[in-house]
């Protein structure tokens, strides 16, 4: 840890305690300026560096720099919740980001650091640094620790932390066993939800959840929020989330998710999270079944508004995509166009600096979250905080965030639907033929296999206050039999070609058995893979692992491996590697399937690759979970839409009906066994 940037990485260590106790594996301390110490440390900082300290402790000296204006961060209270759909957190955290991206150098940006982490709120503390290491230029190399390693209290049952802090204190040095997170703890059986509660909870979706939004902020300086195509990028990564969802929910003989629509109606399900937040020393607050969302009035989180206010949003909303434009504050209309359209509405979806007339339109998506959120108080007469839909990191955890991303995903495909099928010159690729698809693994041939598996993650950075040492703690999750695409392809233009392979996967029933049309098919494929080959004429026999998959990212990334990580700190591989924390968890690419073998539809389509490039360098660039990440300071590597080539109706009636001499299909099969295996994965 003797780099400078490097350093910066000691503030995600321990969150709570401050910075002049001892720091990560190389026992670190600050050794800040006296007026730095907030109140409450000035006269004790000796004593509790005794305490907690343990072994040699190697100081690093902090520069006494002028302080910036940090009143706007610090009006948010140290032991509160924050949460980024709250438009006033946002601005606070808005402020940070820019004070953290605009300090002259990491030294300065360092000694900033050691006075804010003493008073501003450890979440937003922790998120606004976050953003600033992915975004400021001198430090995108450095690894930003998954909020699992910070915060841990956000994915697992709070009875974890009590046994960790036993274990640490009977066992101060030497092994420590794995602690074990139970599974299926927020409900029983005799709830229906709680059958998807292995998706819902998993601790890799939720990562993947609030590091795409740590990639993608919305609310800062305009050139980070401003990223290639964004807005399309939102609408597309939450529609898979839906796509994927509604596939679990089939496969466990649930229906598709209920849109929430109505926003006067009950919501039907509860959800009791059984969550503690170690910093607000609170417990996340559950809403019952059949809740109401009400008005809001909460002048501590200077939040007033009415439901009425969220219906508005959303008519002007449909206006706009009725009418194809949008409305400027002057009278002008932006017309809603075929190559930018969904990219307007998605910046608009989810409000942002990026948002054209963004007091006109609203905030339709972040407050759908916080009028849930804060659903069980809206008045706050029981000074509760917000429920868990209030965070990105667990928001995902909720069954009714599935319902109002459902609805916001119909919204979108009021819009796609307006717009022209695509028409043969667009889907097929003359002269390129597509004979198969089949997939091949230690399932068999055309079947793909589940099962459960246990793996480890490290607790120790979130455990403030405790001896130190490594905290392993064991978790469950659903994993697959990696396989093998095999596409055959026949190339008869008599030159060589380059291809664009899209491969997707879809149930083939619905609810009740029977088959899906096509409109309802097209909107539950899953992308599993997107990538190029040359093919030269004749045939040519395709093979693509699943293990290099286009929309995931292994699961040491999804943990960030620190052993995995190539380059040195701060270096241009080290950066692109950060980037790559954002993706799909690969040990949830494929859907759970059924003992008896879940039906399901591959499809594969090849384009014209000239007509998809993208005209860019990618060398080094971290690609492999592009399909819903993107590329880090680069255009989106793919020109078509998003989805392509069920982002549009179709006249067809049937998948069959669909198919190019381009595209080729297969029925397969998911066999799920209900077992366990024991994983070597750790964090």
């Amino acid at each position: 840890m003797s780099d400078s940037k490097s350093r910066l990485l000691l503030f995600f260590d321990r969150p709570s305690e401050p910075c002049f106790l001892q720091k990560g594996d190389d026992n670190v301390a600050f050794e800040v300026p006296d007026h730095y110490y907030s109140d409450k440390y000035k006269s004790l900082t000796n004593t509790l560096a005794n305490r907690f300290g343990s072994g040699e402790v190697r100081t690093i000296p902090v520069k006494n720099i002028a302080l910036p204006d940090l009143s706007l961060p610090l009006q948010l209270p140290y032991n509160d919740q924050f949460s980024l759909f709250v438009a006033k957190h946002r601005r606070m955290a808005g402020k940070l980001i820019d004070i953290f991206i605009n300090m002259r150098d990491v030294d300065d940006l360092i000694s900033l650091c050691s006075y804010c982490q003493m008073r501003v709120n450890p979440y937003m503390f922790n998120y606004c640094l976050s953003v600033a290491i992915l975004h400021r230029p001198d430090t995108k190399g450095l690894q930003v620790p998954p909020v699992v390693e910070t915060f841990p209290d956000k994915f697992m049952d709070p009875k974890v932390f009590r046994k960790a802090r036993e274990t640490t204190t009977v066992n101060a040095s030497g092994n420590r066993m794995p602690i074990t997170i139970p599974t299926n703890y927020t409900a029983s059986n005799s709830e229906p939800e709680q059958r998807v509660a292995y998706f819902r909870e998993d601790i890799g979706i939720n990562l993947h959840h609030w590091h795409w939004h740590l990639v993608y902020p919305f609310e800062a300086a305009r050139e980070i929020v401003k990223k290639d195509r964004r807005g399309e990028l939102f609408y597309y990564m939450h529609q898979q989330i839906i796509a994927r969802y509604n596939a679990e929910r089939l496969c466990n003989g649930l229906g598709r998710v209920t849109r929430y629509s109505d926003f006067r109606a009950p919501i039907g399900e509860g959800y009791f999270p059984k969550l503690d937040s170690q910093v607000a020393s609170r417990s996340w607050p559950p809403r019952f079944a059949n809740t109401v969302i009400r008005d809001i009035d909460r002048p501590v989180n200077e939040i007033k508004i009415d439901v009425f206010q969220l219906e508005t949003w959303r008519d002007r909303f449909l206006q706009a995509i009725d009418s194809n434009a949008i409305n400027m504050p002057n009278g002008r209309k932006v017309p809603l166009n075929e190559e930018t359209g969904i990219d307007e509405l998605g910046n608009l979806m989810e409000s942002s600096i990026l948002s054209l007339n963004r007091g006109y339109y609203g905030d339709l998506h972040n407050m759908g979250h916080v009028f849930i959120a804060y659903s069980h108080d809206p008045d706050h007469r029981h000074l509760e905080e917000y429920g868990v839909m209030g965070d990105s990191a667990t928001a995902m955890r909720d069954p009714v965030f599935y319902r109002w991303h459902a609805y916001i995903d119909d919204i979108f495909n009021l819009y796609k639907s307006k717009l022209t099928p695509y028409g043969d010159s667009q889907l097929d690729y003359p002269g390129i033929r597509v004979s198969s698809i089949s997939v091949e693994g230690p399932a068999g041939a055309n079947r793909f296999a589940t099962q459960w598996q246990q793996s480890l993650v490290e607790l120790s950075q979130g455990l403030d206050f405790t001896p130190r040492g490594s905290v392993l703690a064991k978790f469950t999750h659903l994993q697959h039999e990696e396989f093998t695409y095999v596409i055959e392809v026949n190339n008869t233009s008599g030159q060589s070609k380059m291809g664009t392979f899209r491969v997707f996967m879809a149930p083939k029933t619905d609810e009740r058995g029977q088959p899906l049309a096509f409109e309802d098919q097209r909107r539950l494929m899953i992308e599993l893979d997107k990538f190029t080959r040359g093919l030269k004429p004749g045939n040519n026999t395709i093979r693509q692992r699943s293990l290099d998959s286009s929309v995931t990212i292994p699961f040491e990334r999804t943990f960030r491996n620190q052993a995995n990580r190539p380059g040195d700190p701060g270096s241009a591989t080290a950066a692109e590697f950060d980037f790559c924390g954002c993706g799909w968890p690969h040990h949830m690419l494929i859907p759970k399937g059924t003992e008896q073998g879940y039906p399901v539809v591959l499809y594969v389509m090849v384009s014209d690759w000239n007509a998809d490039k993208i005209e860019q360098d990618t060398v080094g660039a971290c690609n492999d979970a592009a399909s819903y990440c993107g590329l880090r300071d680069r255009k989106y590597p793919d020109k078509r839409h998003m989805g392509f080539p069920f982002d549009r109706r179709s006249e067809a009636r049937n998948l069959t009906d669909f198919l190019k001499p381009n595209m080729a299909t297969r029925d397969c099969t998911i066999k799920f066994t209900d077992a366990i295996r024991e994983g070597t994965q750790r964090q």
